[in-house]
């Protein structure tokens, strides 16, 4: 199968113009095609069907796996082994299991998708997902959108896609894999690309879905929500950063290189786009490994993965912002005895820099990471306390005792997300985004009290 050979959706058909009408009327089919077949079917079959998905998109033989991989960085935004290792990374965790209990951790029961069920309280209770949901999907990462349509097929509800320019192509080579296995549930999926802020289609677009689930800048999010008709449900994901945090005696526990294999797994997944990649490296001082060793251990391993696993070409704007920040870095080491840089020579394919000034930095990403020493875990909260609001996503090295007790002050003062180091990019099935249920706030409840 080639490309050329998809055409099933409307970003099958490059060129072709998109209307307010055609939206409207596709999103009408969507309701249809909805009623049909997927509000008929039970959990069973559409678990079996995108764990069947899974298992292809993880087979190195797989058509359309062979397609995103020998797509452009253009077109998928990044290089052949970086996009094979996520895709792996994101189809691991689809199986039957995780499904049922993650509408085990969402329902309490997964029969309330189909049938009232009862609560201790002698109630009935039932729930329904949204007949149709549109996604708005970010431009840089595809997992969210898989995760999303997968989400939305659980509920039973329809959904309209919606990519930036360009961005398309593996949402539909997704589209077509559950095409390809059961074409009942494609026939309840729609995706298009236009460029975000067309009035027309965006308003036509909202006015059908019942509920849009939306990710990007907060600016992106604003502007979705002034456009939105009142009663029409918003579920947004912002802007979010992450860091990661080594604890004093973490290197006695798990051993120097594996903390820094871990660290490196965090930097180069996804080529550190994303609200789950670090930004900064946390180092406690006092212990056996030094944050600056820590640094410069970690330059190593990061040039010794670019052999294995390179980061790839990036846009000319994204290599201008780390050729910037290295200038500065290299100003400030000279000048400082706070300030060490490493990097890659003649690119900027990685780039370490230490500096003994805590507070958080973002980072110009793509590789570039940010060692910071730090004594305790108060103090990395006082000096996070100004971008408090924007957190994700922590990753620890730590014994498995000491991460238990550094994450209830870290859940005290609001992280809504603590895992090993290492898989801070690789979040399980049913992690709750942003401290927030992936089903919760998409569900109704119907209640049925009885006598």
């Amino acid at each position: 199968m080639s490309e050329a050979q998809l055409d099933y959706f409307l970003a099958d058909k490059p060129g072709a113009e998109l209307t307010a009408t055609l939206v409207t009327e596709a999103c009408q089919a969507l309701r249809h095609n909805r009623d049909d077949y997927l509000a008929q079917v039970g959990n069973e079959p559409v678990i079996a069907k995108l764990t069947e998905v899974a298992s292809l998109w993880r087979s190195p033989d797989y058509e359309l796996r062979k397609i995103a991989l020998a797509a452009s960085l253009e077109e998928t935004g990044f290089p052949r082994e970086v996009l094979a290792a996520g895709l792996d990374a994101c189809f691991a965790d689809w199986t039957q299991e995780k499904f049922f209990m993650m509408l085990a951790q969402e329902l309490g029961d997964p029969t309330r998708l189909q049938s009232f069920a009862s609560q201790p309280n002698r109630t009935l209770s039932m729930v329904h997902g949204p007949q149709l949901t549109a996604h708005i999907a970010p431009g840089n990462l595809p997992v969210p959108v898989f995760q999303s349509i997968a989400f939305g097929l659980l509920l039973r509800s329809a959904q309209f896609i919606k990519c930036a320019s360009g961005k398309s192509l593996l949402p539909r080579l997704f589209g077509h894999s559950l095409h390809s296995v059961e074409p009942g549930l494609a026939a309840s999926l729609e995706i298009a690309e236009w460029k975000g802020g067309n009035k027309a289609l965006e308003s036509a677009l909202f006015a059908e879905a019942d509920c849009v689930v939306a990710s990007g800048s907060d600016g992106t999010l604003s502007a979705i929500r002034q456009q939105l008709p009142l009663a029409k449900r918003l579920v947004g994901y912002g802007h979010r950063v992450s860091f990661g945090y080594v604890e004093k005696l973490a290197n006695e526990v798990m051993g120097t290189r594996a903390i820094l294999s871990r660290t490196a797994d965090d930097v180069i997944a996804w080529n550190q786009q994303g609200c789950l990649s670090p930004h900064v490296i946390y180092v406690e001082q006092f212990g056996s490994l030094k944050p600056e060793r820590f640094a410069e251990m970690l330059a190593e391993e990061l040039e010794a993965r670019n052999d294995a696993m390179p980061r790839g070409p990036i846009h000319t704007n994204e290599a201008a912002a780390i050729s910037t920040a290295r200038r500065f870095y290299k100003i400030r080491s000279t000048n400082n005895v706070g300030t060490l840089l490493w990097e890659s020579e003649e690119s900027t394919n990685w780039t370490v820099v230490y500096e003994d000034e805590k507070q958080f930095q973002t980072s110009p990403l793509n590789r570039f990471i940010f060692v910071k020493p730090i004594e305790h875990l108060e103090e990395a909260l006082h000096v996070l306390e100004p971008v408090r609001e924007s957190m994700s996503t922590v990753g620890l090295a730590a014994s498995e005792a000491r991460m238990r007790e550094l994450a209830v002050p870290l859940a005290r003062w609001g992280m809504p997300r603590m895992c090993p180091l290492g898989q801070m990019q690789r979040p399980p099935l049913a992690w709750r985004h942003d401290g927030r249920p992936p089903l919760g706030e998409l569900i109704r409840w119907s209640d049925l009290e009885t006598a």
